[in-house]
């Protein structure tokens, strides 16, 4: 592989690693006889997660408004609170939206509504899911025609909200008759204990399915395993089983790229799979290591086709005159019509990135905010003196105080505890302004780095690069022995001993926003970003809502037509003009929006396109501008 990364995966928000923030994770696994769920991060299991905390509420939107969209209707769904609706498809008359767990963790489920009318959608039956269990992203429903079943099928995903009594896998239910639907099997996935039944099924974040012929198959997002791309064969519903397992960065390496240096979140997110040139196409959104096509026409050999690589600056924010960092962050994506191209949406809702640097040195350090401590505001600052905290668990030498007359940054190893135990133990020691934790040793960690799940009302910073921490202190350091186990355990050094000078500065780098490719064999050449304009004005960086993309949807009658949910920036339309991304038409309502999915359907010979706002419900609308 080109560069060392973390594979950790853990049970909170993702801070994406190195310039800039961003979020996800999962639960994680033991390594090297450490304890791993610490709260590292290095998958897809939290999305919901950070939107829990970071979408939605009062904080504003953009002015109302719309030009070349005509808002059909709209729907109020049932038991809906703040944050509650997830993503939404539409299959044959009927849409299907996600009611997700949010903070409450009730009324769990999937919503089922007629838009046989548009103008009048009518739900007509909610599908209870399990308590404590979930679904978000990825509703889909499609025709399956095998031996063993012929029906119209809807799969759904679960994350768990209670992790006594809830489980994830996927969800299958037969909604060949939409208002009465049945289920078919529930809980489908990777099991972390075989045997153990579904409730052990690994947390997945989104699911895609296919009809192959005699087969039917589907793709899952495993929140919880270095192999994440999981393949369930659905042939017979009823007796779904996973067939593969695939790590895609180790299966096909030249998709991680080297530089730049803060793209280290590497995971499945999202992915959809189309039939091209009569083979079954995977569209791999991948995060950090940007959007990947995979031949499945045999799931169990998949093939690489292409990938995209990040530019080495942001193309987007390099418009608005900021030379920053790409957070990387490929949350979904879609083939065009003629599949000419592929449309990449990249989620960021960290509009301001953290710097970070060894003043005593000169040198760079590679950290990110933590997930829910305290963060720097825009232009905000703190350089102070390192004293090493050790690792700051219980049991362990207890954490100095610091200097209350002076900036003090508690450095503390990272293992055995989590982030949160650590950060507490800081905050009680008292007189620390800031906290900057360094990996531990164990063949996932030493040089690597991940974001952090932690909480704190602290300022935190991290996961560094081991040696880097090491040099804080002027003690040398040997990668190749921390890998090999043959390293020191610990930093060897008083816990008390000062250290070099640091500093963490935040600056703005913007929002989310679109990516246009050209779909093509190899490297994937871009060709375009969009973004709302306000996306890269600071002024815009708060009280205007959630201004990053969050899904695409392709026009099935015109190869040239894209329609974006924009969460607080409205649905957008736009076209496809020699090779660029032009904005065509946006709908924001009175009371604002907080769109999560947009999925495109035709009624009586015209096209409208669904998307599920998170804090209402259903929205219906029809592109009216030309050609």
């Amino acid at each position: 592989m080109g560069r060392a990364r973390a594979r950790v995966r853990a049970a909170s928000c993702l801070a994406a690693v190195g310039l800039v923030a961003g979020s996800f994770a999962g639960v994680a696994h033991a390594h090297d006889g450490v304890s791993a769920d610490d709260g590292g991060i290095d998958n897809a299991g939290a999305t919901h997660d950070h939107h829990s905390h970071q979408h939605g509420g009062d904080e504003g939107h953009l002015p109302a408004g719309s030009e070349n969209v005509r808002l059909v209707s709209k729907l109020g769904l049932k038991n809906v609170e703040p944050e509650k609706i997830a993503d939404v498809g539409v299959f044959e008359g009927y849409a299907y939206l996600a009611a997700w767990g949010g903070a409450t963790c009730k009324y769990n489920g999937v919503h089922v509504v007629d838009i046989r009318k548009p103008a009048a959608p009518k739900e007509v039956a909610f599908i209870q899911a399990k308590e404590g269990s979930a679904p978000g992203e990825g509703i889909q429903t499609l025709h399956i025609d095998t031996p063993y079943f012929n029906g119209d099928v809807l799969v759904s995903n679960n994350e768990k909200c209670k992790e006594a009594v809830g489980f994830g896998g996927m969800n299958l239910y037969d909604v060949s008759d939409p208002a009465h639907p049945t289920p078919l099997a529930e809980g489908v996935g990777d099991h972390t204990v075989v045997g153990q039944g579904k409730k052990d099924a690994n947390d997945i974040h989104s699911v895609f399915a296919w009809d192959a012929g005699d087969k039917a198959y589907a793709v899952i997002v495993d929140n919880e395993e270095g192999p994440d791309v999981d393949i369930v064969d659905i042939t017979n519903p009823k007796k779904a089983k996973v067939i593969a397992e695939y790590d895609l960065d180790e299966a096909f390496p030249q998709i991680v790229q080297n530089a730049p240096a803060n793209l280290t979140e590497i995971f499945l997110h999202d992915m959809v799979v189309k039939q091209i040139g009569g083979r079954q196409i995977m569209l791999a959104s991948y995060w950090d290591a940007g959007y990947v096509t995979l031949d499945v026409t045999d799931p169990t050999k998949v093939a690489y086709l292409g990938d995209t690589d990040f530019a080495a600056l942001d193309p987007e924010a390099l418009e608005s005159g900021f030379q920053v960092a790409p957070e990387g962050n490929a949350h979904q994506a879609e083939f065009t019509l003629d599949n000419k191209y592929v449309i990449g949406a990249d989620e960021d809702f960290g509009p301001y990135a953290l710097a970070a640097r060894n003043v005593t040195d000169g040198t760079e350090i590679t950290a990110s905010q933590g997930s829910n401590t305290t963060r720097l505001e825009e232009a905000q600052t703190i350089t102070g003196d390192s004293v090493f905290a050790g690792r700051a668990c219980i049991g362990d030498p207890a954490v100095p105080a610091g200097d209350p007359n002076a900036v003090d940054v508690a450095v503390v190893e990272r293992g055995v505890c989590t982030f949160t135990e650590k950060v507490a133990n800081v905050i009680a020691a008292g007189g620390y302004d800031a906290v900057l934790v360094f990996n531990r040793t164990g063949t996932d960690a030493c040089d690597q780095t991940l974001g952090m799940s932690v909480e704190g009302d602290i300022p935190t910073f991290g996961v560094a690069p081991r040696g880097q921490g090491f040099a804080i202190f002027n003690q040398p350091y040997d990668d190749a022995a921390c890998m090999a186990g043959t390293g020191p355990a610990q930093l060897p050094v008083p816990v008390g001993t000062k250290g070099d000078r640091l500093t963490f500065s935040s600056y703005f780098d913007g929002w989310g926003y679109a990516h246009l490719y050209r779909n093509e064999s190899g490297k994937l050449t871009e060709l375009d970003t969009y973004a709302v304009p306000e996306a890269h004005d600071p002024a815009h960086a708060t009280g205007s809502g959630d201004l990053s993309i969050h899904e695409v949807a392709v026009s099935e009658k015109r190869a040239d037509l894209l329609y974006f949910s924009y969460y607080a920036a409205g649905l957008r339309v736009a076209k496809i003009v020699d090779d660029e991304i032009v904005e065509v038409g946006h709908y924001i309502d009175e009371g604002g929006n907080n769109f999560w999915g947009a999925q495109v359907f035709e009624s009586g010979g015209k096209e409208y396109v669904a998307a599920s706002d998170r804090d209402h419900g259903l929205y219906i609308f029809e592109y009216t501008g030309g050609l």
